[in-house]
């Protein structure tokens, strides 16, 4: 896994800047950032519109605070669980019940057999749909509930599902003996990462609104996601907030590979472990392009993409999900856009 930390081309950051003042005008979101760096620690930021028309209607900056919805999965729980691995606490291909809290018939049900592994690549078989609000979590407790249900799909067959990191996110918390936000606020304090937490966070002009919810007020420093709610806002899927100039300094440390802080857990996370379609295939928590260039995306309208070969990467950080699903589906024309500059050589 190499870097060279090429220079990002101002051309691209010029195409990718006109793409996000575009998707703003139609009204994919009311505004975002865009960071656009290298491996060597070069940065421009690019914004557009506004952080809210209804809270803050100036311009958002790299220190607005989004909800980064599934990002959480790759900037919380997988760099923790590649953490737990390497000290021996999480094995990849051990069942996930030898790390759960103990359960009725010892656990031997669908979901208590997947791995580790499996987990990560989305490729366990456990159910699509996540409502967790279905879920009478007096009755059991949460990982029990989940191991319960059947399978959907064969294990090893990929689909992208919320359920595995919920359970990866409890595992860690019973082999640490700590709870998950604690661990993931560790963790980022270490990174440089000071602005990211798990919600709720406070209500200022510095934290981006989401979603209008019928009966209730816009979401506004509390977790868009329903499950993670349930689940106090705390979950191994969705509920972090971060500001795009601490995704820029994660991806910087993606980039440095086996000589930063996550070592050899990002060059062996990159290797393919199972096929998404033709030119895509998923990782260890990553979808990894034919052209090298490994990202995840966020629900809410986050997106954090990188290519070692290259040593760039991009950040795009909005809260789409303020217009509605409507505008998610128009902030495509951007994430297009980030991925076509990065596969550029």
């Amino acid at each position: 896994m190499t870097s060279q930390a090429a220079a990002f081309p101002t051309a691209d950051a010029h195409a990718l800047h006109d793409v996000l003042r575009e998707v703003v005008a139609d009204g994919a979101t009311p505004g975002g950032v865009v960071v656009c760096g290298t491996a060597a620690g070069e940065r421009t930021v690019l914004s557009a519109g506004v952080v809210s028309p209804f809270t803050h209607p100036k311009a958002p900056d790299e220190h607005t605070l989004y909800d980064i919805a599934s990002l959480t999965k790759v900037t919380a729980t997988w760099p923790l669980v590649g953490r737990a691995v390497a000290a021996g606490l999480l094995e990849l291909d051990a069942p996930v019940r030898e790390f759960l809290p103990p359960m009725e018939a010892d656990g031997h049900w669908p979901g208590a057999a997947a791995t580790v592994r499996r987990l990560l690549s989305h490729t366990a078989g456990l159910r699509v749909a996540t409502r967790l609000d279905l879920y009478d979590l007096a009755e059991r407790p949460l990982h029990e509930l989940i191991c319960r249900e059947p399978l959907e799909t064969l294990p090893g067959t990929h689909r992208y599902i919320n359920r595995g990191y919920i359970l990866l996110g409890l595992a860690l918390a019973r082999v640490h003996g700590r709870s998950l936000d604690r661990l993931a606020g560790d963790l980022w304090a270490e990174l440089g990462m000071g602005g990211t937490r798990y919600g709720p966070v406070a209500q200022t002009p510095l934290v981006a609104p989401t979603e209008h919810r019928d009966g209730h007020d816009r979401l506004w420093g509390a977790v868009h996601d329903g499950s993670a709610a349930v689940m106090g806002d705390v979950a191994g899927h969705a509920g972090v907030f971060a500001p795009a100039a601490d995704l820029a300094r994660y991806a910087e440390i993606l980039l440095a590979g086996p000589r930063g802080p996550l070592g050899e857990w990002v060059r062996d996370s990159l290797e393919p472990v199972a096929e998404i379609e033709p030119g895509l295939r998923r990782g260890l928590g990553w979808i990894v392009s034919g052209d090298g260039t490994a990202y995840h995306h966020g629900f809410t309208g986050t997106s954090l993409c990188f290519t070692p070969g290259t040593g760039r990467y991009l950040v795009i950080a909005t809260n789409a999900v303020h217009n509605g699903a409507a505008g998610r589906a128009r902030l495509a024309p951007l994430r297009e856009r980030a991925l076509k500059a990065l596969a550029a050589r």
